[in-house]
């Protein structure tokens, strides 16, 4: 059982399978993700990583659990701080739910260190990330406009 964790819940005015979409595909996540992509073939036991735009690894594990478009759960360590990545694996679930005419995403990021510092750090990264995806999928344009597509 998790010790620490965090989770974000939002609803965005956009189909299940297009924000499933958005959030595994890298040409859709660097603008609404700081230009940082994500890339797995998100199947059970494939690799993740998360990349910078000038390459480098800054967060890396393995898909756990897949259910396109409902849900995936990643063993996830973050690479770019020796100090947060001296606390291990991790998980980050994201649970997708129709409601209504909208899409529920609830992000759920567990470590099992008491005080998390990986937990603290995504704490601030999260919703600044998820206000990003929901403003691009309901508006068509990146929330800030120093994040295009390439």
């Amino acid at each position: 059982m998790a010790t620490d964790r965090f989770v974000y819940v939002t609803y965005i005015r956009a189909p299940q399978q297009k924000v499933w979409d958005y959030l595994t595909t890298p040409e859709f996540q660097k603008q609404y993700f700081f230009g940082a992509i994500q890339t797995s073939r998100w199947e059970k036991g494939a690799s993740w990583e998360m990349k910078k735009p000038d390459g480098r690894v800054t967060d890396s594990g393995e898909i756990l659990e897949v259910d396109p478009p409902r849900r995936a759960v990643i063993k996830w360590r973050s690479d770019w701080n020796p100090e947060i990545q001296a606390e291990g694996y991790g998980r980050c679930t994201y649970e997708l739910e129709v409601a209504d005419e909208t899409t529920k995403l609830t992000i759920i990021h567990e470590m099992d260190v008491s005080d998390s510092k990986l937990v603290k750090a995504v704490g601030g990264g999260w919703p600044k990330i998820l206000s990003g995806l929901k403003t691009l999928l309901e508006t068509g344009e990146p929330l800030s406009p120093t994040v295009k597509a390439a």
